[in-house]
């Protein structure tokens, strides 16, 4: 079974709102893009998938935008090539090498699960919380940034229940933010 990592950037008040954290960097470029090649495919909702759709989606002219450095074009090829599935029950169809779960996301998601293949990778706010509701996350990755946003919205807020966690790896960056990668803790545990 494929497991089903949640990953977002994150102040250290708990925002996650892509505005309110630091502005990318080389380091973080590398470790997103290395995060994405961990994936088979990427589950969104709505709104991160139009998000992400218009800032890395490659135009057709086959060239990436002027205002996109060098060092983002890896980040930029892997998310554009990257199996999508959305989850939105407003949107008619979705294209962006993209596919659309309708109905019971708790049955959608496990089914992708099943299938074989190096894991799943799910970004964004209210989706990711669905999804911890439903006990399908495997693995969170929470790159944590030293910033106060003092607003915004913030990390699973609305969580049924806790979910204790267990660190199983941490990486440094020189900007000051820690990635944080933490597993379930199991009942057995």
């Amino acid at each position: 079974m494929r497991p089903l990592r949640y990953a977002i950037n994150v102040t250290l008040d708990g925002c996650c709102h892509h505005e309110a954290g630091l502005a990318p960097d080389e380091e973080s470029m590398r470790y997103w893009t290395a995060e994405m090649a961990r994936a088979d495919a990427l589950i969104f909702g709505r709104v991160t998938y139009e998000m992400m759709e218009s800032a890395w989606r490659q135009p057709t002219t086959g060239t990436w935008p002027d205002w996109m450095r060098a060092w983002e074009i890896p980040f930029a090829e892997a998310i554009d090539r990257a199996k999508k599935y959305v989850v939105s029950s407003t949107l008619a169809g979705v294209d962006w090498n993209a596919e659309l779960l309708r109905g019971d996301l708790g049955r959608a998601v496990h089914r992708l699960k099943q299938e074989p293949g190096k894991g799943l990778l799910a970004g964004g706010v209210t989706l990711p919380l669905a999804l911890a509701d439903l006990g399908l996350i495997d693995e969170y990755v929470f790159v944590v940034q030293p910033i106060i946003a003092g607003h915004g919205p913030t990390l699973l807020a609305g969580l049924r229940e806790r979910i204790p966690l267990e660190l199983v790896d941490r990486h440094d960056f020189r900007s000051g933010s820690v990635a944080l990668r933490y597993r379930p803790k199991r009942a057995a545990d």
